[in-house]
């Protein structure tokens, strides 16, 4: 089935969502019930409580009025023909006052005994359907519009595809993602936290979670400084003038309130980096000998996110950022990108993400006024990514609306261990803050030039990135990667000072290790061991302590490996390489 048709299966099983909703609840009022990447939804507002208990029930209703869908057909209506079909729903009612504000006529389309204001794209009927192509899933809150002042509703998820066999291949795909599932990783491996008392959306991190970011850091540190970049610090919090100048406080709709200041200006806690890095450089006199100027920045930024859209670490309101600006003359722009494309390159082999695509995140001409500069600053600018990624041979689509207000941008797409597909790293070209920050350098002609300014994160967020690769790698790191490397556990309380040397032995060869000489069992050691998803467990006993082999347990391997003890510390240091 095309991505089109089965789009417009899922929104006709919206429809017959719907119908039988009214059948089984005849006082909820519908909303609106659109198709989604896996299925579809529909909205209530229900007189009484509806729980995930009642999904059964109502799912059989639809496919009991599933033969009754022999047609979606479609019926060209005024206002007042439409304000009388959904007479009572103030939600419809508000739609299509919306909708004929300008006098235009509405569509109502009819399945059955049901009717629905919609504006089309459905299958044709649905009572030739295979009626076990789609499963509801789950219940959820959600505001009419989006909007958090608005009433809250109820949101029936359903998964749809165009056959059984399709649709239970992607159920058991949501039930390995739940066992994945980061927040869930996060608590059992002792990684992160949420804390009601500090407040949805800002996260802290255990030992081993800092850790774990801590590593992806240092790593994304030594390939930038490898390549070049220097590294630069600003603060948190900034006056509002510096926004009102790069056009943030007029055009970004994430800032917290202001910090109002008796006999001060107000200030902001920053949700971005880029006017800061804009006005370091303005302090300094450049000229074309300095350009390329690549400074980076591992700093944490502050959005105000809606607190039902916040989700672990997904979506925080605290998001560290490895953000890096080059500054460079227009003839750089290449040759600067392609040093950004080979670490992304370098990236994502390490972390074994080999399947991926580039989205270049254009901006809507016929929507001008979400951003600043000229049309022919755009053209230019995106016609420059698109030669780039083109000359790479990389798989890519044009996303028309999605790039920054002030510039195009390329967005990193990849599928991870399960197929779902997440956004990374992010290269933004931007010839507009220059501009507005008068930014300059002297040229070799003596004259003064504007510089042109690249964004680029290749995490995006350092949160977001752990979350994803939580699930990725279903919290069983590789060792390189992994908080907890090595696990030294002894057989009885004898052996603990052969034990703590080898800790010592292993630590002070770079390796991180942990001691259990608790009073559990060899099998309870080694199953705690395994539930922490601890690459390597060595377990100290009389034979070890004689000058035996090692007999190491690899989280994942049936067999236990032997390792001489005058080869571990070397086995185990090559075992923690980068790939």
């Amino acid at each position: 089935m095309q991505p089109e048709q089965l789009e417009h299966l899922r929104h006709s099983l919206a429809h017959l969502l719907a119908a039988a909703v009214l059948e089984l609840y005849p006082d909820a009022q519908r909303t609106i019930g659109p198709a989604i990447d896996d299925g579809f939804y529909y909205d209530f507002n229900f007189s009484s409580p509806v729980s995930e208990d009642d999904l059964p029930k109502i799912e059989a209703k639809m496919r009991e009025l599933m033969p009754t869908f022999t047609a979606f057909q479609r019926d060209e209506v005024d206002a007042n023909a439409a304000r009388e079909a959904f007479d009572g729903n103030k939600y419809k009612i508000e739609l299509i006052d919306e909708f004929s504000k300008d006098g235009q006529t509405l569509t109502l389309y009819r399945s059955g005994n049901y009717v629905d204001l919609c504006r089309g794209g459905h299958a044709e009927r649905l009572d030739n359907v295979d009626p076990e192509c789609f499963t509801l899933t789950k219940i959820a809150g959600a505001y009419w519009r989006g909007d958090e002042h608005n009433d809250q509703l109820t949101r029936i998820y359903a998964v749809a595809f165009a056959t059984k066999a399709e649709r239970d291949a992607h159920l058991a795909m949501l039930e390995e993602a739940k066992k994945r599932d980061h927040r869930k990783l996060g608590k059992e491996l002792g990684l992160f936290t949420l804390i009601e008392e500090i407040g949805g959306g800002l996260p802290l991190f255990y030992p081993k979670g800092a850790i774990l970011r801590r590593t992806i850091e240092n790593l994304i540190t030594n390939m930038q400084e490898s390549r070049g970049y220097t590294p630069i610090w600003i603060p948190h919090i900034t006056k509002g003038k510096l926004y009102e100048m790069s056009g943030h406080l007029q055009k970004y709709d994430a800032m917290y309130p202001p910090m109002v200041l008796k006999g001060e200006d107000n200030y902001y806690l920053k949700p971005m980096n880029c006017p800061h890095f804009m006005m370091l450089y303005k302090t300094l006199a450049h000229s074309y000998k300095d350009l390329p100027v690549r400074w980076v920045c591992t700093t944490t930024n502050y959005r105000y996110e809606k607190s039902g859209e916040l989700s672990g670490l997904a979506r925080v309101r605290a998001l560290t950022q490895d953000d890096c600006h080059v500054f460079v003359m227009p003839e750089q722009i290449e040759s600067e990108i392609n040093i950004m494309l080979d670490m992304l390159q370098d990236l994502y082999r390490i972390f074994d993400l080999k399947d991926f695509w580039v989205r270049i995140s254009t901006h809507d001409p016929k929507d001008k006024e979400k951003y600043i500069g000229d049309d022919d600053v755009w053209q230019s600018s995106e016609a420059a990514l698109e030669k780039l990624i083109k000359a790479r041979g990389w798989k890519f689509d044009v996303g028309v609306g999605e790039a920054a207000f002030y510039g195009p941008k390329l967005d990193f797409m990849f599928k991870d261990a399960l197929g779902r597909e997440w956004q990374l790293s992010t290269i933004q070209l931007d010839m507009n803050l220059p501009e507005r920050f008068d930014l300059e350098y002297m040229d070799s002609d003596n004259k003064k030039k504007r510089p042109v300014v690249i964004h680029r994160a290749l995490l995006g967020s350092v949160e977001r990135f752990l979350g994803i690769m939580i699930e990725h790698y279903a919290g069983a790191f590789p060792m390189w990667l992994a908080p907890e490397q090595i696990r030294v556990a002894t057989v009885a309380e004898e052996f603990l000072p052969f034990a703590t040397a080898l800790v010592a032995q292993l630590s002070d060869a770079g390796l991180r290790v942990a001691l259990d000489d608790s009073s559990e069992k060899v099998g309870k050691k080694i199953r705690n061991a395994a539930m922490a998803k601890v690459p390597w467990t060595i377990v100290v006993g009389a034979k070890e302590v004689e000058g035996g082999d090692y007999k190491v347990n690899v989280f994942g391997q049936t067999e236990d490996i032997l390792i001489a003890q005058s080869d571990l510390v070397q086995k185990a240091i090559e075992s923690a390489k980068l790939p």
